[in-house]
């Protein structure tokens, strides 16, 4: 954990206290290869440290596979997702402008798919799952696409925030829902997740803002509740670098080491 983490935790403990409510932990480690034992102990440690209590038992999402296949299943019978066998190379070369020094369009799941696969016909197995946003739009068409947001959003959006659908396609495009090594995708996760917690509020960071839009089309598409967002700013460097988790000068362990106490990192967080 960095100080990054520190504030996202501790915002997300305060705003629940303050609302007579349970502060939720939930252990994101779909991606196998990256996750230690060792590790999942050190965040329970610090967060203990930094005097955060949550619900028991912790929810692990390596745990709820079948549910998220479970999901899958449903949103390839409806037709709305399709096997995408490219790569990130294949993405970057199709969506490299002939002109000269243009860049790709980025969204918040990266470079926006062209769309290679859509109509290809590839079999499940054989690929990433990605949905079909235009069909998926068409789905819940009458569905408002907006949230609540409590904090606010990268340019100080803040109430209800409203995204078309149209803007939905050109700015985020077909996202992946399921990659192959890892069977499911931090978007539909959290999502089936915080319905099955009955989560009320999400906090997070700014940088996720727009994938919220994602979250709200699979919360229809799915039936599922949809909670209220509160997206925080980023702890950054001196140079004004956000945070990153290779980000060891900044790590908690550190400043525990050198003698910092809990309300030391609350203020360097500035709270």
């Amino acid at each position: 954990m960095h100080l990054g983490h520190a504030y996202s935790a501790l915002l997300a403990y305060n705003l629940a206290q303050l609302a007579g409510g349970t502060f939720h932990l939930r252990i994101e480690d779909i991606d196998q290869s990256r996750a230690r034992p060792q590790w999942e102990a050190q965040i329970y440690q610090e967060l203990a440290w930094l005097g955060i209590q949550w619900s028991t038992p912790v929810m692990r999402q390596s745990d709820r596979m079948e549910s998220y296949r479970t999901a899958l299943d449903v949103l390839w019978a409806d037709g709305l997702l399709y096997a995408c066998t490219c790569n990130r190379r294949d993405i970057a070369a199709a969506t490299t402008a002939p002109q000269e020094g243009a860049e790709p369009p980025v969204g918040p799941d990266g470079i926006i798919y062209p769309g290679t696969c859509r109509d290809a016909g590839h079999p499940r197995e054989d690929g990433a799952l990605r949905l079909d946003m235009a069909k998926a739009l068409k789905r819940i068409e009458g569905t408002p696409l907006s949230f609540t947001e409590n904090g606010h959003g990268p340019t100080g959006e803040t109430g209800e925030t409203t995204i078309s659908p149209d803007q939905l396609i050109r700015s985020v495009g077909d996202v992946v829902l399921a990659r192959r090594d890892m069977g499911t995708s931090y978007h539909l996760s959290v999502v089936i997740d915080d319905a099955a917690q009955g989560i009320t509020l999400v906090t997070r960071g700014a940088d996720l803002f727009d994938a919220t839009y994602i979250h709200i089309v699979l919360q229809a598409l799915l039936e599922l509740p949809k909670p209220s967002y509160h997206h925080h700013h980023l702890i950054r460097d001196e140079t004004g670098r956000r945070l990153a988790k290779r980000d060891d000068a900044r790590a908690i362990a550190l400043y525990r080491e050198n003698g910092a106490t809990p309300g030391d990192i609350r203020s360097m967080v500035g709270l």
